[in-house]
C-alpha cells in the first residue's frame, strides 16, 4: 500500500492529506469512515476509496493527521502507520531536541516524533508509505546529520563513534596545552609570581583554540542561525567571540608590542577548553548509562554449532533456522532459543532474567539464547533466532522504553523552546545596562559573556533521558522489563497491588486433593471428569488427568466437548451429558443447592478450588460429586507481600475461587483484601472499582484472562512465565516468576523518578542562580564557563548513582 500525506505550499490554503486505512470490508465501512473524517474540525471534504484502502482529506487545519487518525479509530478502524528509528548527530542541548522534533513534525505524513538527547535517536510515527528520506532531509535542513537506525542497532558505541571520541580527546589535549600558558599568570599571581606573556603570543596561542578547536561551535551556531533558532553552541560562539574580539581590538588599538592593554584571550581560550572538557566527561558518563544495553548486546554469539547428519558444523548465527538442531558444549553461550532434546545441565541466565542461581535444564525444558551452559552437553531444537529471540525482544523493549519521554519531560520541552532566545536578550540587557551606567564597555562585554556562557540548556536536556536510560537498564539486568517512561513515572504512585492468584501467587500447578461422589464411587467420578477433560491444557484438567494416570484409571474421551468460558466444560460420556465446572455454573443450571451444601461440609480445608460434576437430562440437572484442588503458594509469595507492605502499599487478591478457599490462602500470605468468586471478565471490573475508590492500582497476572485487568490498571505487571498476550498488555514484564520483583520494580520506579526530579531541580536552580550572578558582574567568564561545563556532568553523575541499586532478590 502506498500512502502519503501531501500539503500545499501555503499554510493559508487547504491541505490535501492522504493515508491508508485498515479493516474496511464494504461500502458501509466507507460511509462510516467518511462521516467520521468529515466531523473532524477543519475538514472541508473527505473521500475514502475501498479498493485502494486510502482516505483523501481536504483540511484547513495544519498538522491534522493525529485528529484524523483518532477519528478513524473511533469509527472502529485503523490508520496504516509505520514507525521509523533515526540516529541523529550534532545535537548538543535541549534546544536542539526541540528543533529536531519541530522539523520532523513539519514533514508531510509525520504523526508524532520523539527525540532523545542522551541516546541521540529519534522515534517517528509516520503514515505507511511516507518516504523516510524526507525525514532525513528535514533533519539535515535543521542543521544536523541523520541516518536510519537499523533493527539491530542500539546505543552501543559504533566504530565511527569510537573514532569521534578519540578525536574529541585529542582536541581536548591540544586545547589544554594551548590554554595552560594563558592561565599560568593567573595561577601564579596568588603566589606572588608575576608573569606576563607578550600580547602577540597570547593572540598566537588563543587563535587556534578559538577557530580550530572551537570550530564545532561556530558550525553548529551557523546552522542554528540559518534555521532561525538557537542552541547552546550559539551561546558559546557568541560569548567566546566577544571575549576574543575585544582582546584583538585592544591589542591592535594599543599596539602589538604594548603589554599593558587589557586582554582577555585567556578567558575565551579557557572557556572553550573547559566546555570541551565538560563535553568529553559528559560523553563518558552518557556511555555508562547505556551499560545495560551493551551487556545484553554482548550476549549475542556470532556462530552456532549446527548438527548436519553425523557432523557438527560451525555456521554463522544468521544461517540458523527454526527447527535446526544445535549443539552447545559446557561453558559455551547458548546461541538460540530452543528446547532441550538431549542432555542435562545447569544454565546461567542471570544477565537475561536476573536469576542469580544457575537453572537446571533437562529434556523438554526451554533455554534462552545468550545464557551460559554449565557442565553438561546440550542438544537443542531451535525455536527462535535473530529478531524473534527472547534476548532480541528484551533489548528492543529496553531501547523502546529509553527512547520514549516521561510526562515530566514536557515541562523541559516548553522551557527549552524559549531558553536560548531569552538568554541572548538577557545578555544584551546586561551589556547595555553595564555599558550605559558605568561607561566601561569592556566590563559590560565581559559580564554579557558570562551571562551567555553560564546558561546551559544541556543539563535540562539530559536530566530526564539519562535517568530513564539508567533506571530501565538496571531494572532489565534485574529481570524487570519496563515498557516505557510513562510506566516508570506512574508506577511510583501505586497505592494498591492487586494479584491474580493462580500462576502469580501460586505455582500454577494445582493437584487434585479430594474427590467426593454422591452417586456412584469416587473412582467413577474421577473417570467421568478425566474423560471430559482428555486433551485439555487447562491446569485443573492436567491435575485430573495426572490423578487418573497415577490411579491407572480408564479414560474414555468424551464427545461433543465444549468449553464454557469462566464456567467449565460440558460433553457426552457413554451417552450421558455431563458438565464439570464452578459452583456458580451449577447455580445457573438450577442444581439443588441443599445437596451441594451438604457435600460441601466434607471438603478438605486445604482445598482452594472446587469443580462440580453434574449430569443433565430431560428431568433436570443432578450433582454427581465434587473435585477439590490445591495449588501450592510460591515460596517467595509471602516475602513479596511483606516487601510491598514495607513500601506502604495495600495488597488485594482477585480470585475465581470460592471465598473460604481464597481467604485461607490470603491469610497464609498476609494479603489485606480478598475479592473472590470472580469471572475472568469481572477482574477488570474489580480493578476499575478500586481505581474509582481513589487508589492507583497495579495489577499482577500471567494469563490471557488477566489481559483486560492488566489494561484497566494504572500499571500492569505480567509474570514472565505467562502468555504473550498478558506481557503485551502489561506495562512491566517480570522475566522470571518471582513476585518479589514487583516490589523491586516499584522501588526502581520511585528511585528513577526521584533522580529525574533532583536533576531537573539542579538544572533549573543552576540557571536561576547563575544567570543573575553573571548579569550582576559577580562571575568571571572563566568561572561561568567552568560551571556551565560541569553542570551537565553533575546531572549525569547524579543519575549514575542509580547504578548502585540492587534488587532485594540479590541480597540473599
Amino acid at each position: 500500500m502506498n500512502t502519503h500525506a501531501t500539503p500545499l505550499s501555503s499554510p493559508d490554503t487547504p491541505s490535501i492529506v492522504r493515508f491508508g486505512i485498515v479493516g474496511m470490508t464494504c461500502a458501509s465501512c466507507v460511509g462510516r469512515v467518511e462521516r467520521a473524517l468529515k466531523a473532524v474540525a477543519g475538514t472541508i471534504d473527505a473521500t475514502v476509496n475501498l479498493s485502494t484502502e486510502q482516505a483523501t482529506v481536504r483540511t484547513s487545519t495544519p498538522q491534522a493527521l493525529p485528529a484524523l487518525h483518532a477519528a478513524v479509530a473511533a469509527a472502529g478502524y485503523e490508520a496504516a502507520i509505520d514507525s521509523v528509528a533515526l540516529r541523529i548527530e550534532g545535537m548538543t542541548c535541549a534546544s536542539c531536541v526541540g528543533r529536531v522534533e519541530r522539523a520532523l513534525r513539519a514533514v508531510p505524513g509525520v504523526i508524532a516524533s520523539s527525540v532523545n538527547l542522551a541516546t541521540e535517536r529519534a522515534a517517528v510515527m509516520i503514515n505507511a508509505g511516507t518516504d523516510a528520506a524526507l525525514l532525513i532531509k528535514a533533519i539535515v535542513d535543521a542543521g544536523y546529520q541523520a541516518n536510519i537506525a537499523d533493527a539491530e542497532s542500539s546505543s552501543v558505541p559504533t566504530p565511527t563513534k569510537s573514532a569521534g571520541a578519540a578525536k574529541e580527546r585529542r582536541h581536548l589535549i591540544w586545547a589544554t596545552m594551548l590554554s595552560l600558558p594563558l592561565m599560568a599568570p593567573m595561577l601564579a599571581m596568588p603566589l606572588g609570581i608575576h608573569l606576563m606573556l607578550p600580547g602577540w603570543l597570547e593572540w598566537l596561542l588563543a587563535t587556534p583554540v578559538q577557530f580550530w578547536l572551537g570550530a564545532r561551535f561556530y558550525r553548529a551556531a551557523y546552522k542554528a542561525v540559518r534555521a532561525r533558532t538557537g542552541n547552546m553552541d550559539l551561546l558559546v560562539a557568541m560569548g567566546t567571540s566577544a571575549a576574543y574580539g575585544l582582546s584583538v581590538f585592544h591589542l591592535l588599538r594599543d599596539g602589538i608590542g604594548v603589554n599593558h592593554a587589557p586582554l582577555y584571550f585567556e578567558a575565551s581560550a579557557v572557556l572553550i577548553t573547559l566546555i570541551l572538557l565538560g563535553k568529553w566527561l559528559e560523553a563518558r558518563a552518557k556511555r555508562q548509562t547505556t551499560e545495560a544495553i551493551r551487556a545484553l548486546q554482548s550476549l549475542r554469539p556470532e556462530q552456532a554449532r549446527r548438527r548436519e547428519g553425523d557432523q557438527e558444523i560451525w555456521v554463522p548465527l544468521e544461517m540458523i533456522r527454526v527447527d535446526d538442531v544445535v549443539v552447545v558444549l559446557p561453558g559455551e553461550r547458548i546461541p538460540v532459543d530452543g528446547l532441550v532434546l538431549e542432555g542435562i545441565s545447569q544454565v546461567d541466565e542471570s544477565l537475561i532474567t536476573g536469576e542469580s542461581m544457575p537453572v537446571a535444564k533437562h529434556t523438554g525444558d526451554a533455554v534462552i539464547g545468550g545464557a551460559i551452559n554449565g557442565e553438561g552437553r546440550l542438544v537443542l531444537a531451535t525455536e527462535a533466532v535473530g529478531a524473534q529471540s527472547r534476548l532480541a525482544r528484551i533489548i528492543r523493549a529496553v531501547e523502546d522504553a529509553q527512547a520514549k519521554k516521561a510526562p515530566i519531560q514536557r515541562i523541559v520541552d516548553r522551557v527549552s523552546a524559549v531558553f536560548v532566545p531569552v538568554v541572548i536578550v538577557l545578555a544584551l540587557i546586561t551589556l547595555l545596562a553595564w555599558g550605559v551606567s558605568t561607561g566601561d564597555w569592556s566590563r559590560a562585554i565581559l559580564n554579557a559573556v558570562a551571562v551567555l556562557v553560564i546558561a546551559c540548556p544541556c543539563a535540562l536536556g539530559l536530566a530526564t533521558p539519562t535517568a530513564i536510560m539508567t533506571g530501565t537498564g538496571v531494572a532489565a539486568r534485574a529481570g524487570i522489563l519496563i515498557k516505557d517512561a510513562e510506566v516508570l513515572e506512574v508506577a511510583r504512585s501505586v497505592t494498591v497491588v492487586a494479584f491474580d492468584k493462580t500462576g502469580t501467587l501460586t505455582e500454577g500447578r494445582p493437584t487434585l486433593v479430594q474427590r467426593l461422589a454422591i452417586r456412584g464411587d469416587d473412582n467413577a467420578l474421577l473417570d467421568d471428569a478425566a474423560s471430559l477433560q482428555a486433551g485439555s491444557e487447562h491446569p485443573l484438567s492436567k491435575a485430573v488427568l495426572q490423578a487418573a494416570t497415577d490411579g491407572q484409571r480408564r479414560i474414555v474421551p468424551a464427545t461433543k466437548v465444549a468449553a464454557v468460558v469462566g464456567r467449565g466444560v460440558r460433553g457426552d460420556v457413554a451417552g450421558r451429558e455431563l458438565v464439570l465446572g464452578s459452583e456458580r455454573w451449577m447455580d445457573e443450571l438450577g442444581v439443588d443447592r441443599s445437596v451441594m451444601e451438604r457435600i460441601g461440609l466434607g471438603l478438605d480445608a486445604s482445598a482452594q478450588t472446587t469443580a462440580w460434576l453434574a449430569e443433565r437430562s430431560a428431568t433436570g440437572t443432578v450433582v454427581r460429586g465434587v473435585l477439590t484442588f490445591r495449588d501450592a503458594p510460591r515460596t517467595t509469595a509471602r516475602e513479596a507481600v511483606d516487601q510491598l507492605h514495607a513500601l506502604g502499599l495495600r495488597t488485594v487478591m482477585i480470585s475465581g475461587d470460592r471465598r473460604a478457599a481464597a481467604e485461607a490462602i490470603a491469610t497464609e500470605l498476609g494479603i489485606d483484601t480478598v475479592i473472590a468468586d470472580t469471572l475472568p471478565e469481572q477482574k477488570a471490573q474489580a480493578v476499575t472499582a478500586l481505581t474509582d475508590a481513589g487508589d492507583h492500582v497495579a495489577m499482577v497476572g500471567d494469563g490471557i484472562n488477566d489481559a483486560p485487568a492488566l489494561a484497566a490498571a494504572a500499571v500492569g505487571f505480567a509474570m514472565g512465565s505467562g502468555t504473550d498476550v498478558a506481557m503485551e498488555t502489561a506495562g512491566v514484564t517480570l522475566m522470571r516468576s518471582d513476585p518479589r520483583l514487583i516490589a523491586d520494580a516499584i522501588e526502581i520506579s520511585r528511585r528513577t523518578t526521584r533522580k529525574i526530579r533532583q536533576n531537573l531541580f539542579w538544572a533549573f536552580i543552576y540557571n536561576a542562580i547563575g544567570i543573575p550572578l553573571a548579569a550582576l558582574g559577580m562571575l568571571n567568564p572563566m568561572i561561568a564557563g567552568a560551571a556551565m561545563a560541569l553542570s551537565s556532568v553533575s546531572v549525569v553523575g547524579n543519575t549514575l548513582l542509580l547504578r548502585r541499586w540492587r534488587p532485594h532478590t540479590h541480597e540473599e
